[in-house]
This record gives structure tokens, sequence and C-alpha cells, in this order.
């Protein structure tokens, strides 16, 4: 099968790779802008693919990149971790449709940081591949996992079994995408959406506020995440950064 893979970091990276491996012809790889990409060069040495078959993904509005995928006779689309719109027109290019892995439990988190609003809101957290539509993951649901989280994680360490998970779910699912998968709805009008700017009012802690302990210890942790700085306060006019080092209490022998 003909696949357009849109892609970036880790999972996108491991997806190539996955997609090479089961016999698929990958026809054509869009990626981050050279200045935003995340595993770029390993990207693009798994995807096996020359220059003339790699698009910039923040260049897809334009009427020639889509004419130049279509020319490409994709049957399908998968989306890894991209992080730009992939515009309507462009998704009626594929016959087959275009799917997302999203690393959260949809309809809850969807957009920016799932991980975060997942620790942070108690939603419950995971991994769905879904059909891809107008709207950022909206699209009917293929498959999802459950990914509980720990009392000892942080943004970090979820995110880290998130990029896991999504990439187990896609090995195990890709079979039935490939034959035409059945999706199931995915409410529009229930769950959460965040954007990227979201974040900002949650890590800036408000000294002047209450917060039971519960809630302080959540954003903490939810925006512990190197080498970003985390969460912080003012003082004195400057910032000071927090971050949260959680372990299990090991038991005596």
């Amino acid at each position: 099968m003909k696949v357009v893979l849109f892609a970036n970091g880790w999972v996108g990276w491991k997806i190539a790779e996955a997609l090479r491996q089961s016999g698929d012809e990958m026809v054509g790889l869009v990626m981050h802008p050279q200045d935003k990409r995340k595993f770029g060069e390993e990207l693009r040495i798994a995807a096996g693919l020359t220059e003339a078959y790699l698009f910039d993904g923040s260049q897809l509005a334009g009427a020639t990149g889509i004419d130049e995928i279509r020319s490409l006779q994709p049957e399908i689309g998968v989306s890894a971790f991209f992080g730009y719109r992939i515009p309507e027109e462009l998704l009626r290019v594929f016959p087959l449709g275009c799917v997302n892995i999203h690393p959260s439990m949809l309809p809850h988190n969807r957009g920016a940081h799932p991980n975060f609003w997942s620790i942070v809101n108690r939603t419950p957290s995971g991994v769905t591949i879904h059909y891809m539509d107008r709207d950022f993951d909206t699209g009917p649901i293929i498959a999802q996992d459950l990914v509980p989280i720990e009392p000892i994680d942080t943004g970090k360490s979820l995110y880290h079994r998130l990029e896991l998970a999504c990439l187990n779910l896609f090995t195990k699912t890709w079979p039935q995408l490939r034959a035409g998968a059945a999706p199931l709805p995915n409410d529009r009008d229930a769950g959460s959406s965040h954007r990227v700017r979201d974040l900002q009012a949650y890590v800036e802690i408000d000294m002047s506020r209450t917060y039971t302990a519960r809630e302080l210890i959540d954003i903490l942790r939810a925006a512990t995440f190197p080498p970003y700085p985390g969460a912080h306060f003012s003082e004195n006019g400057k910032k000071v950064y927090m971050r949260l080092n959680l372990s299990y209490e090991v038991e005596p022998e």
C-alpha cells in the first residue's frame, strides 16, 4: 500500500521504521522545518526517500504542495506527532483516509500537551488512533489503549510511556487499517481540548492563591519535564523554577 507519512519525533521515526518493515511503500515524507525537527535525520533515514519525496510541513497550505503529494498517488496518510494542520483538501487526496496517532484517550485532551492535562485534570490517560478531519483530534476513533497514571509520574515519565504505547498501538492496529478499519464515534461535544498557550496559566504559580496539596503537587509534577524549566513562582522580580523528584517508598528487607 502507498503511504505518505506526516511525522516528527521519536514516535514518527519508529513508525517510519515499522512501515518499512511492513512491506508497504512509503511514497512521501512530510517533516517539520529543519529548526523544529526532532529525530529528523533518523526519520529521514528510516523513510529511505530521496529529497524529491521529502516535504516541508509548514508549507502544506499551498496548492503546489498538495498537487505534488497528489501526484504520488498515495492510498493512505499516517500522521505521527506531526505539529501542523493538514488541509482538508489534502486529506481528500487519500482514498483510504489519513490516520493520526495521538497521545491521549480521546475525546479527552485533544490538542497540545495531553500528558500535562491528564495529570492536572485527572482525566483518563492513553493513546488513540483516529481518522483525521478538518479539526484537531476530532475524527472517528479506530483504536485506543489506556495508560494509567502512576503516583510517581511526572510530565516527562508519562510522556515517554505514552510514546511507547503509541508505537505499540500502531503496530497492532496497522493490519486493520490496511484492511479498512471500522471507526467508532469521537464525540465533539465531550472531553476537552487545549492549545499550547493554555499551559502558561497553570505553570505560573500564584503565591496569593490557595491550592490544595493535590492540586499543587499535580501541577509541579506535570510540569516536570527536563530540560524544560518547569513550573515557577516570582519573587523579587525573578522567576524561581521548581521540579519534583518522586519515588515510591522502599520497603525494608
